[in-house]
Parts: structure tokens; C-alpha cells; sequence
């Protein structure tokens, strides 16, 4: 290779392979796209630069489905259900959660209740040790 190759390759700027801001990446893509509908006269910049007509259609649905109305506060109380109705979806909500549960196979559940009995019989005579510990020292420091 001859040296004005390789100057051109030190003078141009090296782009990082993955741009790490958002703005950087949009700007990367908006680069990278092709221009496509960008004819000179073409009907596709005049339909992008007017307004869009809004279908009547579309408006109607959406009045009928109660979009044109504001949202409403939480401050207004709803009527409330009855007792059982209350009680009957607390239960059918408990038990769907109950069944996303991952239930322990009984190994895990024997390994687990193990750990847990070898760490209180642990945590028990740390006390115990602690507390013949502290009655010995008060002993020594109080006299009896």
C-alpha cells in the first residue's frame, strides 16, 4: 500500500459501529433510509404537505364509542357491588394468581425446609453463646 492510502484512512473519521444515544440512532437511521417518493412533482409530496381529511366514519365510530367525551376524575365514587359480588371477585382473583404460582417440587420443598431448620438451630446458639457471653461480663463487672 502506498502512504497517501493510508493518510486517507487516518484523516477520515471513524464512525463508532453502534451509536449510543437515541438521538444518535435516529439520526443514523433517518440517513440511512432511501428517499423514496422524493420525485420532482410527484403527488406523493403534495398529499404529505395538505392536511390529512379526517374520515367521517371514523369520527362517527368514535363518538359512538364515547371518545369525544372528557375523561372522567377519579374523585367521582362509583356505585359500589354488593357484599357477595365483592367477596366472589376477591376469590376469583386469588385464585388466578394462585395459579401463575411456581409450586416447589417436593425435593426443592425438603431442601428449602432443611435450610431453613439448619439456619434457626445456627441463629438459636449464636444467642445462646452471646447471651452466656454478656452474663459472664456482667458478672465479671458487677461482682456476684
Amino acid at each position: 500500500m502506498s502512504e497517501d492510502g493510508e493518510k486517507d484512512q487516518e484523516k477520515e473519521p471513524k464512525r463508532p459501529s453502534r451509536p449510543v444515544t437515541a438521538a444518535a440512532r435516529r439520526e443514523r437511521r433517518a440517513s440511512a433510509r432511501p428517499a423514496a417518493g422524493k420525485a420532482a412533482g410527484s403527488d406523493a409530496d403534495e398529499a404529505s404537505k395538505r392536511p390529512a381529511k379526517k374520515d367521517k366514519a371514523a369520527a362517527a365510530k368514535a363518538k359512538a364509542d364515547g371518545k369525544d367525551k372528557p375523561t372522567p376524575k377519579r374523585d367521582s365514587k362509583d356505585k359500589k357491588a354488593s357484599l357477595f359480588a365483592r367477596i366472589g371477585r376477591f376469590v376469583r382473583e386469588v385464585w388466578a394468581e394462585l395459579r401463575k404460582v411456581i409450586w416447589p417440587t417436593r425435593k426443592q420443598m425438603v431442601t428449602y425446609t432443611s435450610v431453613v431448620l439448619v439456619f434457626v438451630a445456627f441463629m438459636i446458639g449464636l444467642v445462646a453463646v452471646l447471651d452466656l457471653v454478656f452474663l459472664k461480663g456482667m458478672d465479671f463487672v458487677f461482682g456476684n
